[in-house]
């Protein structure tokens, strides 16, 4: 299995450690436009419009500063960097060792500024989103997707792709027509009702990435699979969950929550 995350949107930086290595991350073909985006990040970062163009507010000032020295800030698994609601339900830094293994081979998170990584790779906190229009790169999103295709399709040629992913992410790669590709949709049941949610449905998207990777049995290969694995959360953390089936390999998984 293949399993998609977002970002989040708020890290958790290092406080030790050496600066990022780029030549050390996994998917080394992704090398140079990561140079390229980390500068230009740099640049943009100076600037005095930098919060505007970088669509965030006063408060995230400081982020925004530490995005200027990002080549010497201290570095740390992006499993530990990653925070927020679906990683603290993932859990990705507090695996055993064969759980470890899996989500290294498992798991990619895709992001504005290192396209895709695994939990291990070592990088600094940083802020910038994949919908952003950054000076001297352009639409973020657009620049990756044909470098994420070459190193993201071989990987899910033949496997099932789990899909946690906002839309501003799946802009950067979708798998191509016959990939089993599952999305994962959350909804909300109260009183008889269902609605999508958003806050809650990052907390259901960590717990199944979760039981995902801890869970005793084998690997999900296919969509099947995978349903059948989060139908085991079905009477603790789930109402229910059903597979929606699709046209040319895509489907939609639909968790349930009270």
């Amino acid at each position: 299995m293949l399993i998609l995350l977002p970002p989040s949107e708020g890290k958790t930086p290092a406080t030790s450690g050496s600066p990022v290595d780029l030549a050390r991350l996994s998917a080394p073909s992704l090398t140079r436009h990561r140079t390229k985006v980390l500068r230009a990040l740099a640049r943009a970062s100076a600037r005095r419009n930098a919060l505007d163009i970088l669509g965030v507010g006063p408060s995230l000032a400081d982020d925004v500063a530490r995005n200027t020295r990002l080549d010497t800030e201290p570095a740390a698994p992006a499993g530990q960097v990653y925070t927020g609601v679906l990683y603290a339900a993932a859990g990705l830094d507090d695996l055993s060792p064969a759980q470890t293994e899996l989500a290294a081979a498992s798991v990619r998170t895709i992001s504005a500024l290192w396209g895709a990584v695994g939990p291990g790779d070592v990088v600094p906190a940083y802020r910038l989103s994949m919908g952003t229009d950054l000076p001297g790169v352009g639409p973020l999103a657009p620049t990756w997707r044909p470098l994420l295709e070459k190193v993201l399709a071989p990987r899910a040629a033949g496997d099932v792709v789990v899909d946690c992913r906002s839309a501003a992410y799946l802009a950067a790669w979708k798998p191509g027509k016959g990939t089993d590709w599952v999305s994962v949709r959350v909804l909300r049941e109260l009183d008889g009702k269902q609605s999508v949610v958003s806050h809650n449905a990052k907390h259901t998207r960590g717990l199944l990435t979760r039981h995902l990777l801890t869970r005793d049995g084998a690997e999900p290969r296919t969509a099947e699979d995978v349903y059948k694995a989060a139908h085991e959360l079905v009477g603790t953390t789930l109402i229910d969950a059903t597979l929606i089936e699709g046209k040319n390999g895509a489907s939609t998984l639909e968790l349930v929550v009270a």
